[in-house]
């Protein structure tokens, strides 16, 4: 989404940083001259060529030229609100940005999937999160990062995104996330049988409830 392109949000267990191009090159020029590892889109591709992963997130494999078109349609499509989320380790917003961008790793990615129009009765934001390194599991950072967009998506956007639209759709069998969601106010309000899942909808406080990160544009 280009209205969220150069905007960074920071919070001291998680970094949200936009999913570009130019973000991806230079996390490649780091890790590559450093020895450390791929990331971007190869990172990217890595993490879901995981079969639990996959099974987890809904996915479909792509190929890593697939992988970088997604990348473009994220940073493009106005229906599509994209973050990386990168560890905080005690970042602060006082920190310059590109510093941030390139020595937090790259642990998963946070979504907000918007279809239709606010205006429309029928308008719904999907939420979606990922953290796809395991070394980075169940220690919150998930937690962290839903709110920091959720938080956004409410308040910052151009046309924010009412809280009643929010909705997320997950696995049955997946009980972390949905443990996770209804601490952040969702509540499941119906079972999809054919697909395994359950529907959640926001059903917490109009307003407050969630964590707010500093907002800072990025050069």
């Amino acid at each position: 989404m280009k209205a969220n392109e150069k905007t960074m949000i920071v919070h001291p267990d998680v970094v949200l940083v936009p999913y570009m191009k130019e973000h991806v090159e230079v996390l490649l020029l780091v890790y590559v001259l450093s020895a450390l590892r791929f990331t971007g889109p190869q990172k990217y591709h890595e993490w879901m060529s995981d079969p639990e992963l996959r099974e987890l997130t809904a996915s479909e494999p792509l190929t890593l030229e697939e992988e970088y078109e997604m990348q473009r349609k994220w940073r493009d499509d106005d229906d599509k609100l994209t973050f990386i989320v990168l560890a905080g380790a005690g970042a602060t917003a006082t920190q310059p940005g590109p510093g941030l961008a390139t020595t937090q790793p790259m642990v998963g990615d946070v979504n907000l999937f918007l279809k239709g129009s606010p205006a429309d009765d029928d308008f719904e934001a999907e939420v979606e999160i990922m953290i796809a390194e395991p070394a980075h599991r169940r220690k919150g950072l998930a937690h962290a990062a839903l709110q920091l967009l959720l938080a956004y998506a409410t308040t910052a956007l151009p046309v924010p995104v009412p809280r009643a639209a929010l909705v997320a759709r997950v696995a049955e069998t997946n009980a972390p996330s949905i443990g996770l969601l209804e601490k952040l106010g969702f509540a499941v309000v119906r079972r999809v049988e054919v697909f395994g899942e359950v529907e959640m909808r926001y059903r917490g406080p109009a307003t407050g409830g969630w964590v707010a990160g500093e907002v800072v544009a990025l050069p």
